[in-house]
């Protein structure tokens, strides 16, 4: 219904004939703040529902934790699994990079091993969902050429088109005026045609920072789809850099971990 939504306001777009009121590196950035960068730290439980395309559906419960480094730039991320039991323990945690690529591991408690994940995997499945890897701390700006399409009174509507060769040709992000948060982005293939859709279902406030709760992501051509739903939010709580090191990854920081 989401993606219909967006569709149609897209279309709205395209006959508006309203002047555009800022520049689209400027919309852009602060999507991604806004998306990414609440407060100087902050945590969340994750609660993932997996459907298949025959609608059998899969669950895993997560922590994540986040600390900035840097306004806009790097940070790091944590998510230690608690359920099911085949994911219980396990360790995802990205040192996200400015300008280059990002630094991922995985910890993998059955084979108590630490696998460090590939560039060129950024856009693979997240722990078999259909968010990926790249999905959890962002897609780097540096890696897409903007295009402000149009704009209403409340919404923006941008395409960004790779500047490498990607799995997909370019996306659109529609974009909330008032908190500049992205209600939805679609991915096309080669052929203009969406194959994939990620969509902000609900959004609450934390500590005065407007905040994504449920999201979905899904792919249209297999027919699966995954929805986080976030809770027990909570942002500057005084993370440390210590947590997010490769020691952490055997030995997790229960005292953060809600």
């Amino acid at each position: 219904m989401i993606r219909y939504f967006s569709i149609f306001l897209a279309a709205l777009f395209l006959i508006s004939g309203v002047s555009y009121s800022q520049n689209v590196e400027d919309i852009v950035s602060k999507s991604y703040n806004a998306a990414y960068y609440n407060g100087d730290d902050g945590r969340a439980t994750v609660e993932m529902t997996i459907v298949d395309k025959q609608g059998r559906t899969r669950k895993r419960k997560l922590n994540l934790l986040r600390l900035d480094l840097e306004d806009g730039g790097r940070q790091n991320y944590y998510a230690y699994f608690k359920e099911p039991a085949d994911v219980k323990q396990m360790v995802f945690m990205v040192h996200k990079k400015v300008g280059g690529d990002d630094d991922r591991w995985m910890y993998l408690p059955a084979l108590d091993l630490v696998k460090r994940i590939a560039a060129s995997d950024k856009r693979s499945s997240f722990v078999g969902s259909d968010f990926l890897y790249e999905d959890i701390s962002g897609r780097s700006l540096e890696e897409d050429k903007f295009e402000l399409l149009n704009e209403t009174e409340s919404h923006y509507l941008v395409k960004a088109t790779p500047k490498k060769t990607e799995d997909f040709s370019y996306y659109t992000i529609l974009i909330d005026k008032k908190n500049y948060l992205p209600l939805v982005a679609e991915y096309y293939n080669e052929s203009g045609k969406p194959y994939r859709v990620i969509s902000a279902l609900k959004v609450e406030t934390f500590g005065g920072y407007p905040t994504i709760t449920e999201m979905k992501a899904e792919n249209l051509e297999t027919k699966s789809y995954t929805v986080n739903e976030f809770s027990k939010i909570e942002y500057n709580i005084g993370l440390n850099e210590d947590i997010f090191t490769e020691r952490f990854l055997r030995r997790p920081p229960r005292r953060w971990l809600n």
